[in-house]
């Protein structure tokens, strides 16, 4: 390829970190300069000087993330990259233990778990051990597991040990299903390295270059494979990331990492990019002077060329209605006046449970919106349903997927089948799927003559469709015909019998489905398009928060949290109330809290490019009463000559409200 003309591309800084190659690096990128630009020159730039694909390694924290950079890099270089190793910590996991995990006791050909299918392990276990499920808060026991393994807390330590049996239950079904939680696709190579030392010096020789994007965000479990990696040899490790971004400590997140990586490698060479290239002048001073109250910090302040700016404007609506009024009635104006797009606009709030009364507005307005943290296309039943025999399908003891679909569409194999099948299966510590083949072939006085038929039926499609797809080409036909061979539109039409409507809607996300299949299968970039690598993908995706497309053409109202990576010409930043943000919890949990809460407001505040609006309403619904508000004490660290703050109440623009009316009285 023709040599890459770095320096017409990069500022100073960035050309120092993009130039800077070998040894350790930690580059500080703040806000909006220019971070992705940076990782993918640095990439092009180390392709460029001889260094070949399979050496270098690159992780994010995002699908998205990671085609995004992709792409760039295709784009700069003009190859393929069908050897570079461009992905999440997951991912990257997952494609260990894929070629490794026989070593420690697994079947290659293992499930991975998403929220739902781990849910329901859990109350499984739960009633192995003869404890109620009903009371159980299943999301704070997850969380309590994935601590445990983890090795944040230990039993008897801040764990409550009387789940103890529970989790080694949760623990010994995984192995015997040959499943894994996403936690495991962190814990299980590093216990492979630690247990396999040649194994590692395999992946440490493979792997000379190691690039981690959003160093900030990541876990001490991710920090530790990391280290593993680069531990010996040449320490070729950059990590890009800034700690007044770090807003994801529930995750597990630890902004300290930049302190141990500072600690485990001396001598490293630091840049910060301190360059805004998103931001006016007024929004980077009003996000410096929020984030210099902090006290555990790299002292770094952004600057932007794009001097100037519009004023924050900070309006105090009545109550959350009020509020939501407002904002919609300012989209309303500033599309009109300004020929600003739907989708130039960002409306951030705290929470998700803050939606409700802005989308209301939205709605009676007639503006189109995608509200972030919905539920996922690959979380909706019929979607997991046929995902469901696919996973069978792939691993036949999975229980909680063949659970799923052993009787959806029904056919016949009741509850007291399924009690006799996973008695059996108690009884032989084995996975339903075994229980059900012996079962299958039991003398007729074991088993009543039907239900032995209905298990036949069933794994006879199972092992049908087994033989006709894996390993296999061709895997959107062969959905195609799992489909109707089980007949899910009649299901469909069965169970929405009233609402056929509902029905076709359901049915129309299963074509959407099968469709989304074949564009993966026929992506030239795609080696391997069948069922395996087609699981593990679908896997990987849902628990992303991104969408690609779906946003584009209308307003997004999302979480601060979910808004982290994105930009916006005009941004809202809603309930900017004490309660709010700092939520109560943090002002009840001390200083570090605190603390994060002042780094996601200042994340807030440097989505926004142009314009920056902010409401603190004066009285806000909490449950079943009004509760008067008082300002986020976050409004008053931005500098009060960057700030209007109209008197009075907050009015809608009549001219607008008459322009739409009008536009409006010509379509009706």
């Amino acid at each position: 390829m023709a040599r890459l003309n770095i320096e017409a591309a990069l500022n100073d800084p960035q050309l120092q970190a993009v130039r800077t190659i070998e040894g350790p690096v930690l580059i500080i990128a703040g806000a909006g300069s220019g971070k992705t630009r940076v990782i993918t020159y640095r990439i092009a730039y180390m392709l460029d000087r001889g260094i070949p694909q399979s050496a270098i390694l690159a992780l994010t924290f995002t699908n998205k993330a990671a085609r995004e950079m992709e792409d760039r890099v295709k784009e700069l270089t003009g190859k393929k990259l069908q050897n570079l190793t461009m992905s999440t910590f997951h991912a990257f996991g997952v494609k260990i233990l894929r070629d490794e995990i026989e070593a420690l006791g697994y079947r290659k050909n293992f499930s991975i778990y998403d929220e739902t299918d781990r849910n329901q392990l859990i109350k499984d276990s739960l009633r192995e051990c003869h404890l109620s499920v009903e009371g159980t808060d299943l999301y704070a026991l997850g969380q309590l597991f994935s601590h445990i393994k983890l090795g944040s807390v230990r039993w008897g330590d801040g764990a409550d040990a009387a789940y103890q049996p529970v989790y080694e239950e949760y623990q010994q079904s995984l192995k015997v299903f040959n499943a894994l939680d996403f936690d495991d696709l962190l814990v299980l190579p590093i216990l492979l390295f630690e247990q396999y030392p040649a194994v590692l010096e395999q992946y440490r020789h493979r792997y000379r270059y190691l690039m981690v994007d959003e160093f900030q965000d990541t876990s001490i479990t991710q920090y530790r494979l990391m280290r593993l990696l680069t531990d010996q040899g040449e320490k070729n490790v950059c990590v890009v990331g800034d700690d007044d971004q770090s807003i994801y400590s529930w995750r597990g997140a630890s902004y300290e990492n930049i302190l141990r990586f500072e600690q485990d490698f001396p001598g490293l060479t630091e840049i910060k990019l301190e360059q805004n290239y998103r931001s006016t002048t007024t929004i980077l001073e009003a996000a410096n002077g929020v984030i210099s109250n902090n006290t555990n910090r790299k002292t770094k302040t952004l600057w932007s060329g794009n001097t100037g700016g519009k004023p924050i404007e900070l309006y105090h609506p009545q109550n959350e209605s009020d509020e939501a009024d407002f904002i919609a009635a300012q989209i309303r104006t500033l599309l009109m006046q300004e020929r600003l797009k739907y989708d130039d606009f960002g409306v951030l709030i705290r929470t998700n449970a803050m939606t409700r009364s802005i989308e209301e507005a939205f709605l009676a307005e007639n503006i189109p919106h995608r509200v972030s943290g919905g539920t996922s296309f690959f979380q909706r039943k019929e979607i997991k349903d046929i995902l469901s025999y696919l996973r069978v399908i792939a691993n036949a003891d999975d229980d909680v997927n063949l659970l799923r679909i052993i009787n959806t569409p029904r056919r016949g194999i009741g509850k007291t089948t399924i009690m006799a099948i996973a008695e059996l299966a108690r009884k032989n510590h084995s996975s339903l799927w075994d229980a059900m083949g012996r079962l299958r072939y039991a003398p007729d006085t074991l088993f009543q003559e039907q239900g032995k038929a209905e298990i036949d039926e069933f794994m006879g499609l199972i092992e049908g469709y087994k033989e006709d797809i894996l390993g296999k080409r061709g895997l959107s036909q062969k959905v195609r015909s799992l489909v109707d061979t089980i007949d899910y539109w009649g299901y469909l039409i069965t169970e929405y019998n009233k609402a056929e409507k509902i029905a076709r809607w359901k049915f129309r996300n299963i074509e959407y489905l099968m469709q989304s299949i074949a564009n993966w299968e026929h992506d030239p970039d795609n080696l391997d398009p069948t069922l395996y690598p087609y699981l593990n993908r679908i896997s990987l995706i849902t628990r992303d928060d991104g969408e690609d497309e779906a946003g584009k053409g209308k307003v997004n109202l999302m979480t601060i949290h979910a808004s982290k990576g994105l930009e916006f010409p005009v941004v809202f930043i809603a309930g900017a109330e004490e309660g709010v943000i700092p939520h109560t919890r943090s002002l009840e949990d001390g200083d570090r809290s605190l603390e994060e809460e002042r780094r996601l407001f200042y994340v807030a505040i440097t989505r926004a490019r142009d314009k920056l609006f902010i409401t603190s309403c004066l009285t806000r619904r909490h449950l079943s009463s009004t509760v008067e508000c008082t300002p986020s004490p976050f409004l008053a660290e931005i500098p009060s000559h960057l700030v209007e703050e109209p008197e009075g109440p907050v009015e809608s623009d009549t001219e607008a409200e008459q322009f739409f009316a009008l536009i409006k009285s010509k379509f009706t």
